[in-house]
């Protein structure tokens, strides 16, 4: 076993009173400090004096300026200052959250369901706002959330986990426990969707007390964790009073390939909206700044409770222990470059065109929103763009009939019903041309109701199309051997279900 290593001396700075040690890190400590004007308690960072290399000292730089950028938003810890020590060691001044943090909560108490869902929509909101600012975390865990004084969840440590800049490093550090594949292979590469399955992963650890895939009582080596997270199936949470669509929304977010996972971190959070809404509980607001507020709670007039009003709950205080926390500790990674991009008009997937239709898309007017476009054999392909969605459909399947285009206008804010059911009996036959027809159920048709369907390939994702029947045809030239599609019920408001159907014919 390593041995724990001393904590190094907390540096004098000018206004400020040492307190005490409150935590161990890889590459600098945290202490508790009394500031003088204005009188407060603060948290002061201190990169260690064995670690100062030029790239470590420009990440802590990088880290006070993204942070200071981001602290705005009530769920990123709060930047008040950043300097030089006396003795040299760069430091920061940061918001003190005095509540345990996740870290310390989620292996010894039992978080109820409706707090989960609300931490995972507060962070959801804070991932999202760097997003798009151009910021990757890249390691958001447990540890990396704090609770401030009043009980908010407040995500910290982007020094080492993102940058923006023309000079990302190839070099990547992880938490394994609650990293996605794609960040634990020979060339790590990841975007927005890592942090989707980071904060998901996250969540699951509030739920089931433990990291997603370790075996309780088993062996859970590094080695070990790497290979169930690259292959294994995500295991229940284990808890009764988890509903199977919460469990449904975390596959999805923590889903192998990128491309299966919600699209962004709002998107997750609305998902954990709708799991709120099926609970009756009061739903959560997105803290984004063009995010509409939901209605104060999610409840039918028919509720016994429906128009009573809630009292506020009271938590007990917990008193600080000082013991220092240095568990789950991060590796150096080098920065990662994203380009900030508008947010996304809703949770649905991002489509593509595949370079063999380009040349058969219609365009939709610009603006936010998603674009579909493009008839091929019968399929409708779609586009991620801005502008209204554009339906281009063919009329009865006919392979001469002209495109039909109709225009939606920008989807209303999500609602509060249940979550999306996934389709039912999907079944497919084969026809003497060598095509194969799949036809499914809609469990719950709703007015507006359409459905984003695929092929699935066994070296990839496949290329989704948007169609507004419960038949579809795979076309003979795709259709040999054994064939695989899935598909997804899209709401008007462009919720759609959170796992899809998948079916096969031979």
């Amino acid at each position: 076993m390593t041995a724990r290593r001393e904590p190094s001396a907390p540096p004098a700075l000018p206004g400020h009173e040492h307190v005490r040690l409150l935590g161990l890190g890889g590459f600098a400590d945290v202490f508790l400090y009394r500031q003088d004007l204005p009188r407060r308690e603060v948290a002061v960072k201190v990169l260690l004096a064995g670690s100062m290399d030029d790239d470590v000292r420009r990440r802590f730089r990088t880290e006070a300026n993204l942070m200071a950028q981001l602290s705005h938003h009530p769920s990123i810890v709060t930047v008040y200052q950043a300097d030089i020590a006396a003795d040299g060691r760069p430091y920061l001044v940061m918001e003190y959250c005095s509540r345990p943090g996740l870290a310390e909560r989620y292996r010894t108490e039992r978080i109820a369901v409706a707090e989960a869902l609300r931490i995972g929509i507060r962070l959801a909101s804070a991932v999202e706002t760097a997003h798009r600012a151009g910021i990757l975390h890249r390691d958001i865990k447990p540890a990396n959330v704090l609770t401030t004084d009043f009980g908010w969840p407040a995500l910290t440590d982007f020094g080492i986990a993102a940058t923006t800049g023309p000079d990302g490093a190839a070099t990547v550090g992880m938490s394994i426990p609650w990293s996605p594949p794609e960040l634990l292979g020979e060339h790590p590469t990841g975007d927005a969707r890592s942090d989707v399955y980071s904060l998901a992963a996250t969540v699951y650890s509030l739920l089931a007390g433990r990291t997603p895939f370790e075996l309780p009582g088993g062996q859970n080596t590094a080695q070990q964790l790497v290979a169930r997270i690259e292959r294994a199936a995500l295991p229940p949470t284990g808890r009764a009073d988890v509903p199977a669509s919460l469990q449904q929304v975390l596959e999805r977010a923590m889903a192998k390939h990128p491309a299966r996972r919600f699209p962004s971190a709002a998107a997750l959070g609305r998902a954990f909206q709708q799991v709120e809404a099926e609970l009756r509980v009061p739903v959560t607001p997105l803290d984004l700044t063009d995010e509409p507020a939901p209605p104060a709670a999610a409840e039918r007039a028919d509720h016994p409770d429906a128009t009573r009003l809630r009292g506020i709950v009271a938590v007990d205080p917990v008193a600080p222990t000082g013991a220092p926390v240095d568990d789950d500790r991060t590796r150096v990674r080098g920065a990662v470059q994203v380009t900030p991009e508008a947010p996304p008009a809703g949770p649905g997937p991002r489509f593509e065109v595949p370079a063999e239709v380009e040349d058969e898309v219609e365009a939709a007017p610009s603006g936010r929103g998603r674009v579909v476009a493009g008839v091929v054999a019968g399929v409708v392909v779609l586009a991620a763009a801005g502008g209204a969605i554009a339906v281009a459909a063919q009329g009865s399947g006919s392979a001469d009939a002209g495109p039909t285009t109709t225009a939606l206008a920008p989807a209303p804010p999500p609602t509060v019903g249940g979550a999306v059911p996934s389709p039912t009996e999907l079944a497919g036959a084969r026809q003497a041309d060598g095509s194969v027809v799949f036809r499914w159920t809609n469990p719950d048709p709703q007015q507006g109701d359409q459905y984003v369907w695929g092929v699935r390939q066994a070296t990839g994702e496949p290329t989704l199309a948007l169609v507004g029947t419960t038949t579809v045809t795979v076309p003979a030239a795709q259709a040999s051997g054994q064939v695989c599609i899935e598909v997804s019920i899209v709401r008007a408001d462009r919720r759609e279900s959170v796992r899809p159907t998948e079916g096969c014919t031979a």
